[in-house]
């Protein structure tokens, strides 16, 4: 069983906002939220349309970004849309950028707690089959978890 100290990343992880970071701000094409409430993921399990990237595999919230929107309102959108929780931004704790999951421009992982009354209040939107909470081990050695998700988080937990 892998153990996750999730100790140091109390702190946000923003950069210096610069003119350089601020075009990097701009040029995104989604976001993913590793989403935890007692040591657990929120999942879904994706699709399964043959013309989707990854149809059937487990994914994280998140998803395509709209207009000019920053990756704090996409990633945030994206979990109201999908799960019907509202969250404010303060309580989005860890934030990177990354190679987006196509390997064809940027995205932006986030990590923030989740609590009960979200949880049982979700209202699953119209993607996907169904979710669950999943062990972060479980999701780690599951093959039908998206691999870049599994990168993403042994990068930041296990480095």
């Amino acid at each position: 069983m892998v153990k996750v100290n999730l100790t140091h990343y109390s702190i946000c992880n923003y950069p210096v906002f610069d003119l350089k970071n601020l075009a990097m701000e701009q040029e995104f094409t989604g976001c993913k939220l590793a989403y935890l409430y007692n040591g657990q993921l929120l999942v879904y399990r994706r699709d399964n349309i043959a013309a989707i990237p990854y149809p059937d595999m487990w994914d994280f919230p998140g998803g395509g970004r709209e207009g000019d929107e920053s990756p704090e309102e996409c990633v945030l959108r994206e979990l109201r849309e999908e799960f019907a929780i509202d969250m404010p931004a303060a309580r989005l704790f860890f934030r990177k950028r990354v190679v987006n999951h196509l390997t064809n421009g940027c995205s932006w992982f986030f990590i923030a707690l989740g609590n009960s009354a979200e949880i049982e209040n979700i209202a699953f939107g119209d993607e996907g089959q169904y979710w669950r909470l999943i062990s972060i081990d479980e999701f780690l050695s599951s093959a039908d978890s998206m691999p870049i998700l599994k990168t993403r988080l042994l990068g930041i937990f296990y480095t």
